[in-house]
């Protein structure tokens, strides 16, 4: 499948808590003409996705539509598998037939988690996992270097996580590489099979400028929201992730985008906190198609260290375990991991921004010095 590759280099900023900060685990606003982050609280740290998931199953299907693989006024065909999975979903009956745009519409508004599965089968093969697989490759070749895809609606799995920083990468990579389709993202109200729903995303009706984009809700996850609104000929995004209710994380969605116009309004200087002063800049990977080749110069940038493959060694229940850890990798292969926040209760111990041969070189002297550890992409 041609996909777009591109390289995300953008200045990060963080602030101080916005209201109701005990109340959910990460945020972050930005720039999507210009890619700046203008506030991020825990932006890299790792939390269940739930519905945001559908973002990157929609980038997927737009991409289908783009290259004549898919058509809006084309059918697809209702699998037994998609029909019995659990709610949020449609209710549609194995052996019938949902239009690709209605099944678009389903997952914009609606997040259903049938017609998920539905457009992941029929894209790849008539095997979700498949499609999981390719959504986790696609990631990776966009930029997102925390996630890992299991499914194609973000139904509950340990291994189905994201961050703040990729889901508004990802997002961004929609805005800038679909355009046409972003319309989707702000609709209100559908109508289907006499039946009416209604977007999830509460800023749609009380946010002035808003325009989408996706919500989410797992009980693991939480509520969570990505919102995106125009103001004074700028465009920001907001993410908020684990947010204990509906209300919070709107409001935390508000707050956030307040904030970033009023900074932008007012000039305001970089301000970096809980992070290194040092900015480090990623690699551009090969393109590997004439598309990659084509929008790798159109993406906004983000200047986070990002890396496809890594190593990791191991997940811990505590940070003690997992700095001891950090120290045995350091001490024995001399490599320098680091540790990641699974959003689980554990600790993975990683190092990233690898290579294909480095990861496997790092992971067999690992293993030839005793220490258990995998190559993930």
């Amino acid at each position: 499948m041609e996909m777009r590759k591109f390289l995300f280099v953008l200045p990060l900023i963080f602030s101080c808590a916005v209201a109701n900060a005990a109340n959910y685990r990460a945020a972050l606003v930005a720039d999507m003409n210009t890619g700046r982050v203008l506030v991020a609280e825990n932006a890299k740290q790792q939390n269940y996705p739930a519905s945001l998931t559908k973002i990157m199953t929609l980038y997927l299907t737009f991409d289908a539509l783009e290259h004549g693989r898919l058509h809006l006024d084309d059918y697809l065909i209702v699998s037994n598998s998609a029909a019995s999975a659990a709610p949020v979903k449609l209710g549609l009956t194995a052996g019938t037939k949902i239009r690709v745009e209605d099944a678009i519409i389903a997952l914009a508004v609606y997040s259903a988690n049938d017609v998920a599965r539905v457009l992941a089968e029929n894209l790849k093969g008539g095997k979700e996992q498949t499609f999981a697989s390719l959504m986790t490759r696609v990631a990776r070749e966009i930029g997102l270097s925390q996630t890992n895809f299991e499914n194609s609606s973000g139904l509950p799995d340990d291994d189905h996580l994201s961050t703040a920083r990729d889901i508004a990468l990802l997002s961004m990579a929609v805005y800038k590489h679909f355009p046409q389709y972003w319309k989707y993202f702000g609709i209100k109200t559908w109508t289907y099979n006499g039946k009416t729903y209604s977007n999830g995303n509460r800023l749609l009706e009380t946010y002035p400028g808003c325009d989408g984009m996706k919500t989410g809700y797992t009980n693991k996850s939480k509520y969570s929201l990505v919102a995106t609104a125009s103001r004074g000929g700028h465009h920001l995004i907001s993410v908020v992730l684990g947010a204990e209710t509906k209300d919070v994380r709107s409001d935390v969605a508000a707050d956030m985008l307040n904030r970033g116009f009023a900074m932008l309004d007012n000039g305001a200087p970089m301000v970096v906190k809980n992070t290194p002063t040092t900015i480090v800049h990623s690699e551009p990977a090969p393109a590997t198609s004439p598309i990659v080749q084509k929008y790798a110069s159109d993406a906004p940038k983000f200047q986070y260290a990002t890396g496809g493959v890594g190593v990791q060694f191991g997940a811990f229940s505590t940070t003690d375990a997992a700095n001891s850890m950090v120290a045995r990798i350091k001490g024995t292969l001399g490599a320098a991991a680091h540790v990641e926040p699974t959003g689980t209760g554990l600790y993975r111990v990683r190092v990233t921004g690898l290579s294909e041969s480095a990861a496997q070189n790092l992971k067999n002297r690992g293993i030839a010095a005793g220490i258990d550890c995998y190559v993930f992409h």
